[in-house]
């Protein structure tokens, strides 16, 4: 059948990988701040709260308050090209497009924030992409992360006509290949040293601790990750004390213990003066590893009687991430791509 002359242009079919991480405001401004926490924590999925409680605390309080403190934290750690985890994710997606060669195409997304996941949906789709691979770069599951870079993903379909082929990648908490990835690199920074930790602390994103009675699997393969990283540098550094920690709380709720803040200055306190600290659920470093934990957790580690702190990089794009990260998606478009 011959194409009629006015048949809008159609791209050849093509395979696409979208790496979706939560997300970064435009600048670091207390506006641009205000704009990507309201659209943070406004998502049910993030703060679990009935709306008629949540909106006034939300708007009323939060939303006056906190972006001006929020911006001056990320003043601390934005660089020329942006905020770390945007830099970082879209570093990823370029050296993952590197590896697969023209036959996918890699592009990046945020759940909060640009560029949005909707957005490079349509993008990927107008360029031919039939089939795209979504892949949060969360290792541990939780509704408030995986779960809800799933719910856009959902919502951008809706708005579709015309929708590509769908899969999604899934928690890779304890694949062998992140668990030796994170050995490979976490041993590497920690011979980099010119100091050896007496203790080293592996800190997760904390979540209110009722997500666990609700039945979410986060802290449970937050534990499985930390144990099994733990067994995998024993042999390499057998007097090394491992510690699993949770930070990153807000509000007056109960969340998961024990607290990387409250455990850093109790080391110190009884006697611990060198101690570094990794943060193997977070895939790039953000705002919570270069601000909360390499600046305040050094000074609350210090301010203790610490004398030696550390604060290592998350697997980023470095070549132990990147092989990970290859082995990954590459096992899970079997099918779709030789």
């Amino acid at each position: 059948m011959i194409r009629p002359s006015d048949h809008p242009a159609i791209p050849a079919p093509r395979i696409g990988v979208l790496l979706v991480n939560l997300g970064t405001p435009d600048a670091p401004t207390p506006k641009a701040v205000r704009r990507y926490l309201k659209e943070f924590l406004s998502d049910p999925r993030v703060v679990e709260i009935p709306r008629l409680v949540w909106w006034p605390i939300l708007s009323g309080i939060i939303l006056n308050t906190r972006p001006k403190k929020s911006a001056h934290a990320y003043q601390q750690v934005w660089g020329a090209d942006g905020s770390p985890l945007a830099a970082i994710t879209k570093a990823q997606a370029e050296a993952l497009q590197d590896r697969l060669g023209d036959a996918v195409l890699v592009r990046w997304a945020m759940r909060y924030g640009n560029p949005a996941i909707a957005a490079q949906v349509q993008a990927m789709k107008d360029a031919g992409c039939e089939r795209i691979l979504f892949a949060p770069l969360y290792p541990q599951y939780s509704g408030a992360t995986t779960a809800t870079a799933i719910d856009a993903l959902g919502a951008a379909l809706a708005a579709m006509r015309w929708q590509p082929a769908l899969r999604t990648l899934p928690p890779y908490y304890d694949d062998p290949a992140h668990i030796e990835a994170l050995r490979a690199d976490t041993a590497r920074q920690l011979k980099a040293l010119d100091f050896a930790p007496e203790v080293l602390l592996l800190s997760f994103h904390g979540m209110p601790e009722r997500t666990l009675t609700l039945g979410d699997p986060y802290h449970c393969q937050c534990r499985k990750t930390a144990r099994l990283l733990g067994e995998a540098l024993a042999e390499e550094f057998p007097g090394l004390r491992i510690e699993t920690t949770f930070q990153s709380r807000f509000g007056r709720a109960k969340w998961l213990e024990p607290a990387t803040d409250a455990v850093l200055a109790a080391e110190a306190a009884k006697g611990t003066r060198r101690l570094a600290i990794a943060a193997p659920g977070f895939s790039a470093d953000c705002l919570e590893t270069r601000e909360e934990l390499a600046i305040r957790g050094r000074e609350q580690f210090v301010d203790a009687g610490g004398t030696h702190f550390a604060a290592l990089d998350c697997l980023n794009a470095s070549d132990a991430g990147m092989r990970m990260l290859e082995a990954l998606v590459r096992r899970e478009l079997k099918g779709w791509m030789d």
